[in-house]
């Protein structure tokens, strides 16, 4: 055995030796390469697409998650805005409703204020006519008394005031 050791240079190797270790090391990455390099590349190749589609439909959902937000922010938009149109349309109707109440109880109380003037005009007037009624009823009394008195026993005058009284009574 110690023959074998001392013979045995790693340095200096036997070419028998380099012949098969070269063929060894040939076949063994020949089985290697179509065994486990082949597939571990296709793998990594598959891996490599696999991630790639995945970032794809990433960066595609990611898309559309923008355009559904910017959507969104634009029917918020929309709403915002109706809501708006809506409150002041509610605001102007409610003015325009408060207006026409507000024209409609002037004139009610226009016409309110007219009949009461037109009916203190004419109880006025029905007073006035009374009162002059009866200060000419008083008047007659009293020019009556008097014109009696003077008039005992004349008949020209009793003619006269006869006359009188049947012109006032055509008037």
């Amino acid at each position: 055995m110690y023959l074998l050791l001392v013979d045995f240079n790693p340095i200096k190797p036997d070419a028998g030796l380099i012949i098969w270790t070269t063929i060894i090391f040939l076949l063994f990455w020949g089985l290697i390469g179509k065994y486990a390099f082949r597939p571990i590349a296709e793998g990594l190749k598959k891996r490599a697409n696999d991630i790639q589609g995945a970032l794809d439909e990433a960066k595609k959902a990611k898309e559309e998650m923008a355009n559904l937000k910017a959507e969104n922010d634009q029917l918020l938009q929309q709403a915002r805005e109706e809501r708006a149109a809506m409150l002041k349309e509610a605001k102007d109707t409610k003015n325009q409703i408060i207006s026409e109440a507000k024209d409609r109880a002037k004139a009610d109380a226009n016409n309110i204020i007219a009949d009461a003037r037109q009916e203190i005009e004419n109880l006025k007037k029905g007073a006035l006519a009374e009162v002059k009624s009866e200060a000419g009823l008083i008047a007659l009394n009293i020019a009556e008394q008097v014109i009696r008195k003077e008039l005992k026993g004349k008949p020209e005058q009793e003619a006269f005031v006869n006359q009188l009284v049947s012109e006032i009574s055509k008037n």
